[in-house]
């Protein structure tokens, strides 16, 4: 085994430099780029960017249809930052929390032209920091400072769109209100992101169709029992279908939000007390309506030897994309709880918009 970091050890620290304020360095053959998330950006680190080239923000082509800013780059669209811009200028592109009560810093200038693979990979990367959607970058044939993380343009964004292997670190006995016979398992991704969770209640036969629900971790409805969504009801009750059946399987996926994050989560509430609903509010932020990986719970899945199940859930993607990993869906079972008179909205929209069968 070598000591030396390998490409997904290189890209965990960066998401922890890139959380921390830090650049990265993003190579593509003969083009090397200074690599700053939006999000938490100074004046001071901005200053001592300027001394390494001209600057380019890369937004999200969600984000920049909020701004008004021409797309030529598919998913990304880039504009050139003023000299005189600073880091407020800076959050305020990136982050639409103010959007509607101050006027935005244009005009802006789009850069367009060119292979735009460090920025599709810098925003990429950024993403799964759990940070806003939205990069700077620096071109630079300057030396640069020792200690920067240095990845492959190319093969960071392969590695970032590849799916991803977990090991079962360890398993547990727990009993529960809904059964005695519970065991929860511990399975932690390669690429040193979230751990995700398996409770396996009662002992399923993986000879018949197992009882299954994919659930994303939800902290407000999980544990503080929000009312804006419906996932603490349907936790409950999934937990509960498995009880009174004797057998089944919860996937906890630590993908909150709809896997931007809780910190982008709590963005989206804003927006949502603005007036925008739950899949405006994520463009808004720059992200798409649903930015989780389900390969995820097929991958833990195949890992406990289930190859055949029923599927809690009201959402037909799901299925399809379980059945897209080699996961036969035998039934959808729906899980129709949790309406109530504050998130009638919320469903009305899950319904149209994203396909829920309510």
């Amino acid at each position: 085994m070598s000591l030396l970091p390998n490409l997904n050890d290189r890209i965990a620290r960066a998401r922890t430099d890139l959380r921390l304020g830090l650049p990265v360095v993003l190579r593509d053959g003969q083009h090397t780029a200074l690599v700053f998330a939006a999000e938490g950006l100074d004046d001071e680190r901005l200053s001592e960017a300027r001394e390494f080239g001209p600057l380019e923000m890369v937004v999200t082509s969600w984000r920049a249809r909020t701004l008004q800013i021409r797309v030529y780059d598919g998913d990304i669209a880039r504009i050139e930052v003023p000299e005189d811009a600073t880091a407020l200028w800076v959050s305020c592109i990136a982050d639409p929390k103010d959007d509607l009560r101050h006027a935005m810093k244009g005009p802006f200038k789009p850069v367009r032209g060119g292979s735009t693979i460090i920025q599709e990979t810098a925003v990429n990367l950024i993403k799964s920091a759990w940070l806003l959607p939205a990069a700077i970058t620096i071109f630079t044939d300057r030396n640069l400072p020792d200690g920067l993380t240095i990845l492959d343009a190319q093969e960071t964004h392969e590695a970032l769109d590849a799916p991803v292997a977990h090991r079962n670190v360890v398993s547990g006995r727990v009993p529960m209100q809904v059964s005695e016979a519970g065991r929860v398992h511990v399975f932690r991704p390669d690429t040193g992101g979230e751990e995700h969770f398996v409770c396996e209640i009662g002992r399923p036969d993986r000879e018949k169709p197992v009882l299954v629900r994919l659930h994303s971790a939800c902290f407000t409805g999980d544990v503080l029992g929000s009312l804006k969504c419906d996932c603490g009801p349907q936790l409950a009750a999934a937990l509960g279908k498995m009880g009174s059946d004797g057998s089944g399987v919860l996937l906890y996926l630590n993908q909150e939000g709809r896997g931007i994050g809780l910190a982008n989560k709590m963005r989206a509430y804003s927006l949502q007390d603005q007036g925008f609903d739950t899949v405006e509010a994520n463009h808004r932020l720059g992200f798409e309506d649903d930015e989780r990986d389900f390969r995820t719970g097929a991958d833990l899945l195949r890992r406990l030897g289930i190859k055949k199940i029923r599927l809690l859930t009201n959402n037909p993607a799901k299925v399809a994309m379980m059945e897209a990993q080699g996961v036969e869906v035998v039934e959808r079972v729906p899980l129709k709880v949790g309406l109530n008179p504050l998130n009638e909205r919320y469903l009305d929209v899950k319904a149209k918009k994203s396909g829920h069968i309510l």
